[in-house]
């Protein structure tokens, strides 16, 4: 006489999407994210480049960028032709008497109700806040409705 040991059927053989587990779409999405974000890390193009917000209420247009041990004198801002341009650069010493300049960049597109002219920026523990006035014309006005 002999024993077999009976196996269960498991929803993988019962099933034509066996192979496919529920979570395989979100294991999907997020290799492709770290593959994106490591090879962005080690990409040259990207390396000079910094993040910046982009935020508004009804008076200004705000830029804010985060510029952690660059020094005041180093950063240059300029608005040409639409476009606000930062400019940051960081002089290190390596060995010896080498100095290692360390620059980065970065544009963004303005809209077109900003008025140029009184354009400020200020730079505090490593943030720098770029405040862009809107026009007149392009604020926000309350306007009262008659009932007659």
């Amino acid at each position: 006489m002999r024993i077999t040991q009976y196996a269960y059927p498991t929803s993988r053989a019962l099933s034509p999407y066996a192979l496919r587990s529920p979570w395989s779409g979100l294991e999907n999405e997020i290799d492709r994210l770290f593959d994106s974000a490591l090879t962005t890390l080690g990409n040259a193009s990207n390396s000079n480049r910094f993040p910046v917000d982009l935020y508004e209420d009804k008076d200004n247009t705000y830029v804010r960028a985060e510029l952690p041990g660059f020094a005041r004198e180093n950063i240059h801002v300029e608005m040409v032709e639409g476009y606000l341009t930062i400019n940051a650069e960081r002089k290190s010493a390596a060995d010896g008497n080498d100095a290692e300049s360390f620059n980065v960049t970065r544009s963004v597109n303005i809209p077109e109700d900003v008025h140029a002219d009184k354009v400020s920026a200020t730079y505090e523990n490593g943030i720098l806040t770029v405040t862009l006035p809107k026009r007149e014309e392009a604020k926000p006005r309350k306007i009262s409705v008659e009932v007659k």
